[in-house]
């Protein structure tokens, strides 16, 4: 797809999610504060069809403001309790991880809607991102200017951007390259584990990589302490978060004494982990109901506002 169409595709995704939100001044901060960045834009230049557009935020407080509107379309039997960690608490001299937006939800940190029949209705809330219905994610782990919020961005070909203020579509030199090449290529991130693991993805899509790159990766690895369970926690951002989740709880209630060898005991929580049956059926079952909460969303007929309803509002 060439770049006038891709930004009239990415127009008019927009043109529908605000038409769908019915606080003018929530609008107005998502049209002036927001621009959409990561796998949509390639799956455009590579003419697929994107499996979401990913939204971040140029404002930490506008961020927040629009996060608590779709929180509020949720009922209180959904969700009765949240709020946004600073990390100030945090036993941790990594300062990589202080000044982020970061949603607590008590728990698990995550949570699924049940019932919902509007348009960009939120489907999951995690720590660092909510899913809407209509192939919208909000992402507010990171927040700032493209520039701000490429730097942790891992590969080249992500870092193509559209600002919706401006209808500005930004394709770097480099990005292209590695996208008409179908190659990766590491340009150094804050969180080199999650990139170590999201190149599976990748080579399942026919992606390339070289194992300079890996080293690269590992390189930046080695200098995180991923024994400690905030660090780690903060390393997996983004990766199958059931897994993860369930792994790092086990970390932080690790009861060890001097002569404990905690790499042990880490490697042998992973394959408890990763082998649990129990934990695979849910995240099938996960993913079969989000599947089909967004099929029931996109075949309702209903278009009244989530506000008059009564018990059928949040959502993962």
């Amino acid at each position: 797809m060439n770049k006038k169409n891709i930004i009239w595709t990415i127009r008019k995704f927009y043109t529908e999610f605000l038409k769908n939100i019915d606080d003018e001044s929530i609008k107005s901060l998502i049209k002036n504060h927001t621009f959409v960045t990561g796998g949509a834009i390639v799956s455009l230049l590579l003419d697929e069809s994107p499996n979401d557009y990913d939204i971040y935020f140029d404002d930490e407080r506008v961020c927040k403001k629009v996060l608590k509107y779709f929180l509020n379309k949720l009922n209180k039997k959904e969700i009765t309790d949240y709020h946004f960690d600073d990390y100030v608490d945090y036993d941790t001299k990594t300062e990589e991880i202080k000044d982020r937006v970061k949603l607590y939800i008590p728990g698990s940190g995550m949570f699924t809607s049940k019932k919902y029949t509007s348009k960009f209705h939120p489907i999951f809330v995690s720590t660092n991102a909510m899913t809407l219905t209509d192939k919208a994610q909000l992402i507010f782990r990171f927040v700032g200017s493209p520039d701000i919020i490429h730097e942790n961005y891992d590969f080249e070909h992500t870092k193509c951007y559209y600002v919706y203020k401006t209808n500005e579509l930004v394709l770097p030199q480099n990005s292209l390259e590695s996208i008409l090449t179908k190659e990766l290529k590491y340009s150094g991130s804050k969180y080199p584990l999650a990139s170590i693991i999201r190149t599976r993805k990748f080579i399942q899509r026919g992606w390339n990589i070289n194992a300079g790159q890996f080293l690269k990766m590992a390189l930046q690895l080695q200098s995180f302490d991923l024994s400690n369970p905030i660090i780690l926690s903060d390393q997996l951002t983004g990766v199958d978060i059931i897994l993860f989740s369930e792994l790092i709880e086990r970390v932080k209630s690790m009861k060890l004494t001097e002569d404990s060898d905690i790499l042990e005991y880490i490697t042998s929580m992973i394959d408890d982990v990763f082998d649990n049956t129990t934990i695979r059926n849910l995240m099938e079952e996960n993913k079969k109901n989000e599947k089909e909460n967004i099929d029931s969303a996109e075949h309702s007929d209903n278009t009244n506002s989530i506000d008059d309803w009564d018990d059928d509002k949040y959502n993962n």
